[in-house]
């Protein structure tokens, strides 16, 4: 088990426009079909991005702020959105407006999806980009070669880490999927006094659930999952985890093989998002798109 309080410092300049920092809080295990990476983003000024997609899933929920999804509408703040892996979105303008740089903040959750085409860790995105950058440019989103081509910038830094080109999935579903929290009940948590919980979906054949837990103060929470690893994050209170404190942001990693304890000072809102291991198909779909499939088909946007 993990347990990860929120430090607001040492933030990362890891995402391509670098006006997004992030926070990082959990992170799985490279060269997995089910490696994950759990981030604060921070926008520190006005935010543009094409038309694009990914090769894994993404949840994401804004903490301050909305986000805007282009042709997708919006993402308001304190709602959820699922972003199964290949489904393109945006063109993204997102200006600060009237909030400062650092004020809009949202949770970002970045995973395998059920393809078991994995997700590349930060550490190998770091190193690629620096090596890649000794021989040619990054411009925003995208990166120019040594011969003069223009390729997005994911799919230059994948090529370099794994030596293939990258594929992009057929979307199993055609939009973002938003939910609205406030419009799902909570329901009491039979057995144990003052913890609620609110159920908001599982999706793909890997099963990946999401939840909110909350915790009435002076109240216990005791849980075990054998369907997989849950990923949980504080949005609101305070208490205990295992004798160490938790607040606001603090992360925790809990495997199927282990039970979880937690007790509220104040009352306690918890977000939760399990993950199921990915088994990889024996014989895929075999729906998959190629980045130069992807570019003409996102440009025509």
């Amino acid at each position: 088990m993990k347990i990860v309080p929120f430090d607001d410092s040492n933030w990362m300049n890891d995402h391509p426009l670098g006006v997004v920092l992030f926070k990082h809080l959990l992170s799985g295990e490279p060269d997995s079909p089910d490696n994950f990476m759990y981030i604060v983003g921070r926008q520190d000024g006005d935010f543009s991005m094409p038309v694009h997609r990914h090769n894994f899933d993404q949840i994401r929920l804004p903490l301050r702020g909305d986000m805007n999804l282009g042709r997708a509408g919006v993402l308001r703040e304190n709602e959820i959105g699922y972003f199964p892996e290949g489904l393109a979105y945006g063109p993204q303008e997102d200006p600060l407006g009237n909030a400062l740089p650092g004020e809009r903040r949202q949770l970002v959750l970045q995973f395998g999806g059920a393809s078991g085409y994995g997700f590349m860790s930060i550490e190998q995105r770091r190193k690629a980009r620096d090596e890649l950058a000794e021989i040619g440019q990054f411009e925003g989103a995208f990166y120019r070669k040594p011969n003069g081509k223009k390729d997005w910038a994911l799919s230059a830094i994948w090529e370099h880490v794994f030596g293939s080109k990258l594929r992009y999935p057929h979307p199993r579903y055609k939009k973002v999927i938003v939910v609205d929290p406030q419009s799902c009940n909570w329901l009491p948590l039979g057995g144990q006094r003052g913890v609620d919980r609110k159920f908001m979906g599982a999706f793909s054949e890997r099963g990946v659930w999401m939840e909110m837990i909350r915790l009435q103060p002076g109240a216990a929470w005791h849980s075990s999952d054998p369907r997989g690893r849950r990923l949980l994050v504080v949005l609101e209170g305070d208490g205990m985890a295992h004798g160490q404190a938790i607040s606001y942001l603090s992360a925790l990693e809990v495997e199927s093989d282990e039970a979880l304890s937690v007790s509220a000072t104040r009352e306690m809102t918890l977000f939760l998002v399990g993950l199921p291991p990915v088994e990889v198909p024996v014989v895929d779909s075999g729906l998959f798109d190629s980045p130069e499939e992807v570019v003409a088909e996102d440009a025509s946007d």
